[in-house]
């Protein structure tokens, strides 16, 4: 049996992009070499996507559960019998209904552990909704199957990272939904998802303000005297090393944001339009916090370029890479911690000592 990494992989909305970088990413040779790819999905819809693109020299190998997985193949498992209509580019309750299909089973088996980690090919926040599913995004449903635990969206590139605290929720929410005790669990949380997931020993966090100028005194907002310090200074307090809050344009503007290991934006966009400016093609969604390992490409369903083989699978093989990392940096940080236990809890070499910062 090969001891390389599982990865599941949900195809999304099968008339978007998803498909697309998935077998793009899969036809880099390299994958295999680091880890042992799960399609969810089904044999025919791929099949389409292949032949929509020419790239027939993909070969999927169709396999019953993770079990049967081969090593040096990208493994297909079927989620549902029936044939499916794919309307490339189009947005529909077909594209909704089997991306989630996808969703569900790929999460159950990465639940019940047959595989090591899941990477989620985007899906269309509005035609995936149903009985079965009432979330804003993959974030929050997996929030859920998790047990309902608090987690961080973490956007995570080469030289950036940036979380946020409130995530997909109108802007007029914003302010009402910001308090000190929420920054203080997203700055608990993203402290330990560096120091365990990334292995930054002493990591360094930079929190951004949310008015602008970062209320300049008090001028344009009190959530930042009110709110935001009194969280940075507990954050401190506990030992999460940060600081802020800094005024969200000129941090970026003059590369503020490179003396950090991460940045705490207040909401979606603040944290997001940086990154994507900054990473766009190569940044990764990493959910923060779950108990199991989940990333994402930076990008949509692109609808307005699906079936047309330009859309860029470089974000996805990004995520994969991410996801192969965090959990084998979690793999040895256990094994680490049980070697301490059976040596009494004394420490010859930290993880830090053995392993530099992986993203």
């Amino acid at each position: 049996m090969s001891n390389k990494i599982k990865i599941g992989i949900s195809i999304g909305d099968v008339n978007g992009i998803g498909l697309e970088v998935i077998i793009k990413a899969l036809s880099e040779n390299q994958i295999l070499d680091y880890c042992t790819p799960i399609v969810y999905g089904h044999s025919k819809v791929v099949s389409y996507h292949r032949k929509a693109l020419g790239m027939t020299d993909l070969i999927f190998n169709v396999i019953a559960n993770p079990d049967a997985a081969n090593p040096k193949k990208a493994n297909l498992i079927n989620c549902w019998e029936e044939d499916v209509k794919i309307d490339l580019g189009v947005s529909n309750e077909t594209g909704g209904k089997y991306a989630l299909l996808s969703l569900e089973k790929a999460t159950d088996d990465l639940i019940n552990g047959h595989i090591d980690a899941l990477v989620t090919a985007p899906i269309n926040k509005h035609n995936i909704q149903s009985d079965a599913f009432k979330f804003p995004g993959h974030t929050e449903y997996l929030q859920e199957r998790s047990g309902g635990g608090d987690v961080l969206m973490f956007m995570i590139s080469e030289g950036l990272r940036v979380g946020v605290v409130t995530g997909h929720i109108p802007v007029g929410q914003v302010a009402p939904s910001i308090s000190k005790e929420k920054i203080l669990k997203k700055l608990v949380l993203m402290n330990e998802s560096l120091k365990k997931d990334f292995w930054i020993e002493k990591p360094k966090i930079a929190v951004l303000g949310l008015n602008p100028h970062a209320g300049d005194n008090g001028l344009l907002g009190k959530e930042e005297s009110d709110v935001i310090i009194p969280a940075v200074q507990e954050a401190f307090d506990k030992g999460v090393i940060c600081f802020g809050p800094y005024p969200a344009d000129g941090f970026f503007g003059n590369g503020t944001y490179k003396q950090f290991d991460a940045v705490l934006a207040m909401y979606h966009d603040q944290g997001l339009i940086p990154f994507k400016t900054i990473a766009f093609g190569s940044g990764v969604n990493y959910t923060a916090g779950l108990k199991f390992v989940r990333t994402s490409p930076d990008h949509g369903t692109g609808y307005d370029i699906a079936g047309q083989n330009i859309a860029d699978a470089s974000s996805f093989i990004a995520a994969i890479f991410a996801a192969t990392h965090i959990v084998r940096n979690r793999k040895e940080q256990e094994e680490l911690l049980k070697n301490q236990l059976r040596t009494g809890g004394k420490v010859i070499e930290t993880a830090f000592d053995l392993k530099d910062d992986a993203n």
